[in-house]
């Protein structure tokens, strides 16, 4: 895993974004920009009815069709579905202007990539996943600093793709919004990706499903323990439906080997409780670390 040095940018020629969904991750960059200092016009694809909210908000400039968007705009931010990313990168390679850059904040990258090679000729694509988010849902929920202090992984298929000149601009628009660019294969981002983030969500998720309807549960008789297990379980399948799809593998490796770990348990318990001492641990120093770098 690299991370870019940070370079000081030239930000002058980007004047027209056009954001693809203008939810959560959408309106919060669209928000994030604005704080930063973007001058330009920012233009909003949603349904009616979130594209009316988002201007009434004054998270965009205003909503244009998907057409009339991407042929005026010199970035096209694509924060839909990943199903509809890649349903419609194909249909924007023939509207974009030759000089735009199309990027998107999917939370798997492989499949957007690919679909992106195969499809996207007349401008240049550079691949993205902001590691931000919450629980809440749509473009109210939005937050100009959500980006900030997060990771923002992109995946070129070359180094050299980061050199284009919108790339560069970019680059120096993801770190001015306060996030830290960080360059990965695509491949490789979904293999850890599916530890990191979708092994914990199916974690959260199982725990609430073996919970829900069983007499235990309905006791209330339980603490902050069960209420911040389960914190993820909140999540709504409308955006991990995809998630799951397009990274099925790797997801199923990182399964499979968090079952074997509480096999393992299962066994330290029945024959060495001290045994899970270390498991322990080692657990907390992980849990530890892990606060003291976010």
């Amino acid at each position: 895993m690299q991370k870019l040095s940070s370079v000081v940018f030239r930000i002058e020629a980007l004047e027209r974004v056009a954001i693809f969904g203008v939810g959560l991750i959408g309106g919060s960059f669209a928000l994030a920009l604005r704080e930063a200092g973007f001058q330009g016009r920012i233009l909003g694809v949603d349904t009616p009815e979130t594209a009316r909210r988002a201007c009434d908000l004054g998270v965009i400039d205003e909503a244009l069709a998907p057409q009339p968007a991407a042929q005026l705009a010199d970035l096209v931010y694509l924060a839909l579905p990943i199903s509809g990313i890649l349903e419609i990168l194909p249909q924007l390679d023939r509207w974009v202007q030759a000089d735009a850059l199309i990027t998107d904040a999917g939370s798997t990258k492989d499949a957007i990539v690919r679909r992106a090679r195969e499809s996207v000729a007349r401008c240049q694509f550079l691949g993205g996943h902001p590691l931000a988010g919450r629980e809440l849902r749509g473009v109210e929920a939005a937050d100009p600093v959500l980006f900030r202090g997060r990771r923002y992984v992109l995946t070129p298929r070359t180094r050299a793709e980061l050199d284009h000149p919108r790339a560069r601009e970019f680059v120096g628009w993801i770190e001015k919004i306060g996030a830290l660019p960080v360059i990965l294969d695509a491949a490789e981002h979904d293999r850890i990706v599916a530890f990191t983030s979708h092994l914990p969500q199916l974690a959260s998720s199982a725990l609430a499903s073996l919970l829900e309807g069983r007499t235990e549960a309905q006791s209330h008789v339980f603490g902050p323990a069960l209420v911040d297990s389960t914190r993820l379980a909140l999540s709504s399948f409308d955006i991990w439906g995809d998630i799951l799809e397009t990274n099925r593998g790797e997801i199923g490796a990182a399964l499979e080997t968090y079952i074997r770990t509480l096999q393992a348990f299962a066994r330290v318990l029945e024959l060495d409780p001290e045994g899970l001492r270390e498991h322990f641990r080692k657990a907390a120093k992980f849990a530890g670390g892990l606060r003291d770098t976010t």
